[in-house]
């Protein structure tokens, strides 16, 4: 594991990017186990050759670029991400802009201007339904094909199956969004997480002898409406807890919040920022008759979130600390 994960964006003098290394090229939502088939491939590929080996990313989405009005549920943050990236065992990430000008960049230009005049790659692995550059030209099939000429080793990595089923982000989302979350873990090869800091809320919980701390997820995210056993991260502390993510029905029907009831832990969250790892979905949000009956059904959620993380001890995201 590199002792410090080096991020190189487009602002960073090219005396600075260590030349010669091995790039696994991606947009890496999620990192799941197809991405990181492609990390394996270009850490593989690094090790061969006695060169370090950087992730090439795109921020925004390049799905963002392209449809900035319709909704997109991002498994991961710019800085979740490389976050994940770093916990991979890769040296650093190159974050591309993606903007007009890369938008319009053709294939050709990408590969010869970005890759090899100004990162001076050696090699570089991609999956196998990669597209990059103007028109989404450039494929695969493309550096395979400029490979010999321009002196670098290419990879191309198959789609991950599980279950006869390709492993994409897409079908991560979906899973997320019909509370599938043992199906997300095992796409993911950890469980899902979002980051938030903790905010004041309506303080009904404290009243019921279940303190929360609150946190709003991004207004895209479709995670399913419903209770789940989660463990958080505050640094380098791990608590376990119990987690409503909706609109409380029994209550005000309001804007969606993450709730999370952190079991054994006294203290004060404000302004906290937490992880908040998903390991197990127990049942959908429910509107309930009387207060007595949602604290006798919180009871039974606390229960049954206890016994899932139980049988999970180790289950958290592999995270790396980005430099």
């Amino acid at each position: 594991m590199p002792s410090q994960f080096t991020v190189i964006r487009d602002t960073t003098p090219a005396s600075a990017i260590p030349k010669g290394a091995v790039v696994a090229m991606g947009n890496f939502d999620g990192v799941h186990l197809g991405h990181r088939a492609v990390i394996g491939a270009a850490l593989q590929m690094g090790r061969a050759h006695g060169r370090p080996s950087f992730a090439v990313t795109f921020e925004p989405h390049p799905r963002s670029f392209f449809s900035p009005n319709s909704p997109q549920f991002r498994l991961t943050t710019e800085t979740n991400k490389l976050r994940l990236l770093a916990g991979t065992g890769l040296a650093g990430a190159v974050v591309m802009t993606f903007d007009g000008t890369r938008a319009g960049t053709s294939a050709q230009d990408f590969i010869h201007h970005d890759l090899i005049e100004r990162l001076g790659i050696s090699g570089i692995a991609v999956g196998y339904d990669f597209h990059f550059g103007k028109g989404r030209v450039g494929s695969p099939s493309l550096l395979v094909a400029e490979a010999p000429r321009l002196g670098i080793e290419v990879d191309v990595q198959a789609h991950v199956d599980i279950d006869e089923r390709p492993v994409s982000s897409t079908a991560i989302r979906m899973a997320l969004a019909e509370g599938h979350i043992a199906d997300a873990t095992t796409m993911l090869g950890g469980p899902w997480f979002v980051t938030g800091t903790v905010i004041h809320g309506e303080k009904r919980g404290r009243g019921l002898g279940f303190p929360t701390a609150n946190i709003r997820l991004d207004k895209n995210c479709e995670l399913k409406h419903g209770i789940y056993a989660v463990r958080v991260g505050r640094g380098a502390e791990r608590f376990d807890g119990v987690a409503s993510f909706g609109r409380r029905p029994t209550f005000d029907n309001g804007a969606p919040l993450l709730e999370v009831f952190l079991f054994d832990f006294t203290g004060d969250l404000y302004g906290a920022e937490l992880d908040v790892a998903f390991i197990s979905f127990i049942r959908d949000e429910l509107k309930f008759d009387s207060i007595g009956a949602l604290v006798a059904r919180m009871n039974e959620d606390s229960a049954r979130a206890r016994a899932d993380l139980a049988a999970a001890p180790e289950a958290y995201p592999r995270l790396g600390t980005i430099g």
